[in-house]
This record gives C-alpha cells, sequence and structure tokens, in this order.
C-alpha cells in the first residue's frame, strides 16, 4: 500500500475518483458554517460584530501552521527516500502555506484596526508570522537550485512554528492566550462550532488543492517528455529523409 500510493498514477485517478466528492463536501461544510456564525453564535461585548471575523482567521491561522508541519515531514522524507513525489507536494504546499499565512495576516490586519487602532503593530505573534509568510517563497525560491537544499531550509523553518504558537503564552503580547484548550473553552458554545466547521473546510480545500496542483506538475512533465519525444523522432525522420536523398542522388 505504500508504494501504491507513491506512484504517480495513483494521483492521475484519485482527482477523478474524488474531487467533486471532496469539493462538494467541503462546500456544504462552509454553508453549514455560514448560518451558526452569523446569526446563532453571539458578538463579543468589546468587540461587537467585529469578532465575527475570527471564524475565518483562526481557521486560517491553524492551516498556515498545520501546512508549514506537512511540508517539513515531507522535506525529512524526501531526504531519507529521495523519492520526487514528496519534493513535489513540499512544493504544492509552499504555495497553499503562503496564502493561507497572507490570508492570516489581512484578517489579522482587519480585525486589529479596530481593536488597536492600526492594521499592524510589531508584536512577538505577527512578527513570527509574517517571517513564516516569508519562509514559504524562501522555500520554493531555493527549490528552483537544490532539492536538497530547500528540505534542509524548510526543516531549520520548524522552529518557528512552536514561536507563534506560544508567543502569547512566552512573552506579554497584544494577542490574548488561546480561548479553546484541553481544559476547556472561554468563549460561548456556540463559537467553536463554526471554527470547527470552517477549519474542516479548509482542511480539505488544501488536500485537493495539493493533490490537483501535484497532479497538474505531473502532467506537465509528462507532456514536456512526449513533446521532445515526438520532436526526436521528427529530427530522425529528417535525419534518415535526407541520408536517403543524398545516397540516391550520388548514385545517380
Amino acid at each position: 500500500m505504500y508504494f501504491e500510493l507513491l506512484r504517480p498514477y495513483f494521483l492521475m485517478l484519485c482527482p477523478f475518483r474524488y474531487a467533486q466528492i471532496i469539493i462538494g463536501f467541503r462546500r456544504f461544510l462552509t454553508a453549514m458554517a455560514i448560518y451558526p456564525s452569523i446569526w446563532v453564535a453571539p458578538s463579543d461585548f468589546q468587540q461587537g460584530e467585529n469578532s465575527r471575523i475570527i471564524y475565518v482567521h483562526v481557521p486560517a491561522a491553524r492551516m498556515s501552521l498545520l501546512i508549514y508541519i506537512a511540508m517539513a515531514i515531507s522535506s525529512v522524507l524526501f531526504l531519507l527516500t529521495k523519492h520526487p513525489l514528496f519534493q513535489l507536494f513540499s512544493k504544492t504546499s509552499a504555495k497553499i502555506g503562503a496564502l493561507f499565512t497572507l490570508f492570516t495576516l489581512i484578517t489579522g490586519g482587519f480585525w486589529g484596526k479596530p481593536m488597536w487602532g492600526t492594521f499592524w503593530v510589531w508584536d512577538t505573534r505577527l512578527t513570527s508570522v509574517l517571517i513564516l509568510f516569508f519562509i514559504y517563497p524562501g522555500a520554493l525560491r531555493f527549490q528552483e537550485f537544490s532539492a536538497d537544499v530547500a528540505s534542509i531550509f524548510i526543516c531549520i523553518g520548524l522552529i518557528n512554528i512552536p514561536i507563534i504558537k506560544f508567543s502569547v503564552n512566552w512573552w506579554n503580547t497584544l494577542h490574548q492566550p488561546s480561548s479553546i484548550s484541553q481544559f476547556g473553552t472561554s468563549i460561548h458554545i456556540s463559537m467553536p462550532i463554526p471554527i470547527l466547521l470552517i477549519s474542516t473546510s479548509f482542511f480539505f480545500l488544501t488536500g485537493i488543492s495539493s493533490i490537483l496542483e501535484t497532479r497538474r506538475i505531473i502532467l506537465s512533465f509528462s507532456g514536456f517528455s512526449v513533446k521532445n519525444q515526438i520532436n526526436l523522432q521528427s529530427n530522425n525522420r529528417k535525419q534518415v529523409f535526407f541520408y536517403t536523398n543524398n545516397k540516391s542522388s550520388k548514385s545517380t
């Protein structure tokens, strides 16, 4: 089963069989999250209706971290096995992770403007998330030169993940500590439900996007190889035709 999943043709068949089902389920989760996030969950007594931005900000922030962890695991597996699919997964994950991180920064800025009076402050968590955003395109840039160097760079950047996660506990920051923990929740019970639904929707969106993008890259490689083969065969035929004409002309 392990080798079956790592074969490129598995990615060729998987999107056709399950993509529409996963996309439809993700849309269903998003639709289910809209109603409780707008009409059921109460607004914060200090932040007002602006607090509803957490229903997309928090899931996006979580996905930006999860994607990087998955990308780091894929990089480690690539360094150990040298299997090209792990390198492709790291590449596609970096693109998707950069988008989620950028979305996190933008939604955080719109949340912070009425709360802090500005779109940006050099808060520890904000700064570390900004660093994460630059690590993603940095990894893509390194992959243009060497997959091994890019994988090592990604593994080193993993140090930034616990800094983002625990910065609100280690330092005095403007961000509040996590409202949901293993000891319970400090927010209304109706608020974690849309956050969980949107987080699950983002998870499926990331998975299917990563598979489809990896499949596109594989198809581009295949198309390039087929095109080279066609050009090579065409050149060989021209050479044979030229050689045959020259030979016939000399014989006459």
